[in-house]
């Protein structure tokens, strides 16, 4: 499943990419270039921008009408039916592979000495794997917020 989110969902794009789904993002589009990519990629659209889902030919699209970006997660979560995808045993299991949070590109493994110059020393000496981004060079790994994310997840979905 592949979306593209309008230029006010970017922290909705965000954390859908946290959880490994490939969500493009632009903070400054046009709507002509929203369906026109959604189209030629085979995205659906999230938007709040209710005279967009009126134009003709938008097809596969969901109008968010929360401000919050948690409440929009879970919207397109139960949408688009995505609990399966996330969940093992009944609790939030989060992506093992991940997508960058800044640009969407897929994460690839990286060797621990390599990301030893581009992370703190603590993180360094507590966590044994880490993630890079090519495109942007941003660095990941599993910390305390990936803990939180998963507990947030959980509340918001009536998990817990």
């Amino acid at each position: 499943m592949k979306f593209i989110a309008d230029a006010m969902l970017g922290r909705l794009a965000k954390w859908l990419r946290l959880l490994g789904f490939d969500t493009l993002y632009f903070p400054h589009i046009e709507d002509s270039l929203v369906m026109r990519i959604a189209r030629e990629q085979d995205r659906i659209i999230l938007t709040r921008d209710t005279r967009l889902v009126k134009v003709k030919g938008i097809n596969t699209y969901l109008l968010l009408e929360d401000n919050d970006p948690f409440n929009q997660l879970r919207n397109v979560i139960t949408t688009f039916d995505m609990l399966p995808q996330l969940t093992e045993k009944g609790k939030i299991t989060l992506p093992a592979e991940g997508r960058c949070s800044v640009c969407n590109e897929p994460l690839t493994d990286v060797a621990r000495e390599k990301a030893r110059p581009h992370v703190p020393e603590y993180t360094y000496n507590t966590c044994s794997s880490f993630k890079h981004c090519a495109i942007c060079g941003k660095f990941y790994w599993k910390g305390s917020h990936h803990e939180n994310l998963r507990k947030k997840l959980s509340e918001l979905l009536s998990l817990t």
